[in-house]
C-alpha cells in the first residue's frame, strides 16, 4: 500500500511538472509584456523622478510635453547618442522631409538600446531591428566595407531611414486619399512596427496595444534626443543607452 501510494505521488508529480513549467513560462511572458508596455513610464520616471524624488536629469516639463507631441524633425542633440552612431543617425534623418534624426535615434533606443549586434527572437538583426525582408529591400553597403549586413550599424541605420521614408510616403498618400486617418508620424511609426497592411486595415492607428505602445515608447525619447532633457555631466543614463556618453551639457536648452 505504501509503495502504491508513493508511486501514485511520483506519477502525480511527473504529471504536474509540465504544468509548472507552463505556468513559469506564462509568468515570464507576462512580465516581459508588462515591461515593454510600461517602459515609457519607467523612462520618464528615471528622467524626472517619480513620487516626489529628485530626477538626475534636467528639463522643463512643458518642453518635454511639447517634444513628445512634436514631429521629431528638429536638430539631433548629439551628446545624447554614442559618438560612433551620430553621423549615421543624422544621415538617415535627412533621407526625406517627413522623418528627422530625433525619430531615428528614438526608434533605435526603443528597438535595441543601441546594441548593433542584437538578434531579436523574430529574426530581426542589428541596431534598428528591421524585419529581414525589409533590410533585404532597403539595406546597402553604406560604409563601403564590401559587405551589406544588418549587424553593421551604418547599413542598418540607413536602411531604417529609407524604410521609414518609404512608409511615410505611403502614409501621406493614404491620408490624402482619405483611406486612413491620424497623425502622419504616428501612423508611420505604427506601420514600421506592425506593418503597413495593419494600418490600412484599421484605417488609421491599429486598435491594439502593440502599435500604440510602440508609438508612445518612441515618442517618450524625443525630449532626450532633441536636447530638452539633459543628463548631468559625467554620468551615463542607463535607460538611454548601455554605452557611456561624452561631454553631456547639464543645462536646459529651452527647446529644439
Amino acid at each position: 500500500m505504501l509503495i502504491a501510494a508513493g508511486a501514485g505521488t511520483a506519477l502525480t508529480g511527473c504529471a504536474l511538472f509540465p504544468l509548472i513549467i507552463l505556468v513559469i513560462l506564462v509568468g515570464a511572458i507576462v512580465i516581459f509584456v508588462i515591461y515593454i508596455f510600461f517602459f515609457p513610464l519607467v523612462l520618464i520616471c528615471e528622467i524626472f523622478g517619480c513620487g516626489g524624488g529628485d530626477g538626475e536629469a534636467t528639463g522643463d516639463s512643458d518642453q518635454v510635453a511639447e517634444a513628445f507631441g512634436g514631429d521629431g524633425r528638429g536638430e539631433l542633440y548629439e551628446p545624447s547618442v554614442p559618438a560612433q552612431f551620430r553621423e549615421h543617425i543624422k544621415n538617415a534623418g535627412a533621407e526625406c522631409t517627413q522623418i528627422g534624426p530625433i525619430v531615428i535615434a528614438s526608434q533605435i533606443q526603443y528597438e535595441s538600446m543601441f546594441n548593433e549586434k542584437l538578434v531579436g527572437p523574430d529574426g530581426a538583426e542589428g541596431i534598428s531591428q528591421l524585419p529581414p525582408d525589409k533590410f533585404d529591400e532597403f539595406g546597402e553597403d553604406e560604409d563601403d566595407n564590401d559587405e551589406t549586413s544588418a549587424l553593421d550599424a551604418a547599413d542598418s541605420i540607413m536602411a531604417q531611414g529609407k524604410y521609414m521614408c518609404s512608409l511615410a510616403g505611403d502614409i501621406d498618400e493614404l491620408v490624402a486619399n482619405n483611406e486612413v486617418k491620424g497623425d502622419l508620424l504616428d501612423l508611420t511609426l505604427a506601420a514600421y512596427h506592425v506593418g503597413l497592411d495593419a494600418v490600412k486595415q484599421a484605417k488609421g492607428m491599429p486598435d491594439h496595444s502593440g502599435a500604440q505602445s510602440y508609438v508612445y515608447g518612441v515618442r517618450s525619447s524625443f525630449a532626450v534626443y532633441s536636447g530638452v532633457v539633459k543628463v548631468p555631466e559625467g554620468s551615463a543614463y542607463p535607460s538611454i543607452s548601455p554605452l557611456p556618453f561624452d561631454s553631456i551639457n547639464p543645462s536646459p536648452t529651452g527647446g529644439q
